[in-house]
C-alpha cells in the first residue's frame, strides 16, 4: 500500500492552474494579440492632464505563455511600465512591473490586485492587494489603498482602467491598427 505521503520527487506531473471560463476567455483573447502592439489615447483622467498627456502611449503584448501575459506600456520613451497578468488557480493576478532605465526596480512596483470574482470573458476587475495597500501606505499614498484596475477587451478596442474613491483614469487602445513594436521594456531584453 502507497503512502498518503509521496515525496516531491515522486510528482510527475504538477497539479494545474484551474480557472473559470470567464477569465480563461479574458486570458485567451488578450494571449491572441501577442506579438502585437497598439497605440492609445487617454479616454478619461479627471485629475489630469497628467505626466502622460501629449505623450505617444503604446501596448504590446510582448510575452505570453499558458499562465502568464506581459504587457509593456510605454509612454513616450518612458518604458518602465510592464502589467504582468497570471493566472494564479484561484483567479488572475494584475502586477505593475515598474523599473528604472537602468533595469533595477523601482520602489513602487509589483503593484496592483487580484480578481475576486468571475468577471467577464471581455472586462476583468483587479481590486488592490494587501501587498499593494501596504505599499502604498508606505509610500504616503494611503488613499490609492481603494484602488481597482480594470482591463476590458473587445475585437476593436482594449481599455486599461483605474478606479478609485474620486478618481478615474482610463486609455483605450485602437486594436484596429497595429503600430510598429516598440523596444523592450526597461529590466527586459529581447
Amino acid at each position: 500500500m502507497l503512502s498518503p505521503f509521496v515525496a516531491a520527487s515522486q510528482v510527475i506531473v504538477e497539479a494545474p492552474k484551474v480557472s473559470i471560463t470567464s477569465q480563461d476567455a479574458f486570458f485567451s483573447h488578450l494571449k491572441a494579440l501577442c506579438g502585437k502592439a497598439f497605440a492609445g489615447k487617454i479616454a478619461v483622467d479627471n485629475q489630469g492632464p497628467g505626466s502622460m498627456a501629449g505623450k505617444a502611449l503604446t501596448m504590446h503584448v510582448r510575452k505570453c505563455s499558458d499562465t502568464e501575459l506581459q504587457i509593456p506600456f510605454h509612454v513616450g520613451e518612458d518604458a518602465s511600465r510592464t502589467w504582468i497578468i497570471t493566472k494564479t488557480g484561484a483567479g488572475l493576478s494584475l502586477k505593475h512591473d515598474h523599473r528604472h532605465k537602468d533595469g533595477t526596480y523601482d520602489e513602487s512596483t509589483m503593484y496592483g490586485g487580484h480578481t475576486v470574482d468571475a468577471g467577464w470573458p471581455q472586462v476583468q476587475s483587479f481590486p488592490a492587494d494587501q501587498y499593494s495597500k501596504e505599499l502604498f501606505v508606505s509610500q504616503g499614498i494611503p488613499q490609492s489603498i481603494g484602488n481597482t484596475w480594470q482591463m476590458y477587451i473587445y475585437p476593436e478596442f482594449f481599455t486599461y482602467r483605474l478606479v478609485r474613491e474620486g478618481r478615474e483614469f482610463r486609455v483605450d487602445f485602437d486594436l484596429t491598427q497595429e503600430v510598429p513594436v516598440p523596444e523592450a521594456p526597461w529590466g527586459y531584453q529581447d
